[in-house]
């Protein structure tokens, strides 16, 4: 008789790529987190905030304004009803869950870190759009990232692989971008809000076992 091993098996490779994918980004904010918490100062903040300030053209300004409309809860909410509805209608009960989950959580933590820290928003020149609450992290940002990563999923093993991926890293990269045009977050606001929303997206496609192209895991978990 045989005495049974104690040794758990290695890990599949995938599942730690999925820990990797998810809790990378969740450190990063975490670590950014704590020096907000600690109000510490990020010296390189306010000169790039004013360079980009200084350099922005009028159409990145006008583009800006158009991307805070889009991203607050009218235009995000229009696209949440949208892929839910498309989702609904082609029997894909499971990926419309996906994409609820994932946004839903990305606005949800997010607007729970800006109650738990309270970063007051920057104050360098007259902005151009109207914003309360705090600062840390971008909401704007996280749901950029949430629904550029649900969209990439969602459309990966279609034709519109391509397109949904190069037009969601525009996106997400464009909407950070216009929160420091228009003066409204700071450069690890943004940062924050990236990585959350592109957390919840992952976690969400998790728990609901929607699967996610290996290539994606292996970007952000840093494995070839």
């Amino acid at each position: 008789m045989t005495t049974p091993s104690l040794t758990r098996p290695p890990a599949p490779a995938h599942l730690l790529r999925w820990l990797a994918g998810i809790l990378i980004p969740l450190v990063i904010v975490g670590v950014l987190a704590e020096d907000v918490a600690e109000q510490e100062r990020f010296g390189f903040e306010t000169p790039m905030m004013l360079w980009v300030h200084a350099h922005a053209p009028a159409w990145l300004t006008q583009l800006s304004v158009l991307l805070h409309t889009f991203g607050g809860p009218f235009g995000m909410g229009a696209a949440t009803l949208l892929i839910l509805a498309a989702l609904h209608f082609t029997h894909r009960e499971r990926e419309a869950l996906f994409a609820l989950l994932g946004l839903g959580s990305a606005v949800g933590i997010a607007l729970g870190m800006k109650l738990i820290f309270n970063r007051p928003r920057p104050e360098l020149w007259p902005r151009l759009v109207h914003e309360s609450g705090a600062s840390f992290p971008s909401g704007h940002s996280a749901t950029a990232a949430a629904l550029a990563t649900v969209l990439v999923v969602l459309l990966w093993r279609t034709p519109w692989r391509w397109p949904a991926l190069i037009l969601g890293v525009a996106y997400t990269l464009l909407s950070g971008v216009a929160r420091l045009v228009l003066g409204v977050h700071f450069p690890t606001d943004v940062l924050a809000g990236w990585l959350t929303g592109l957390a919840c997206a992952l976690g969400a496609a998790r728990l609901t076992g929607v699967s996610v192209p290996a290539p994606i895991l292996s970007r952000v978990s840093g494995r070839s």
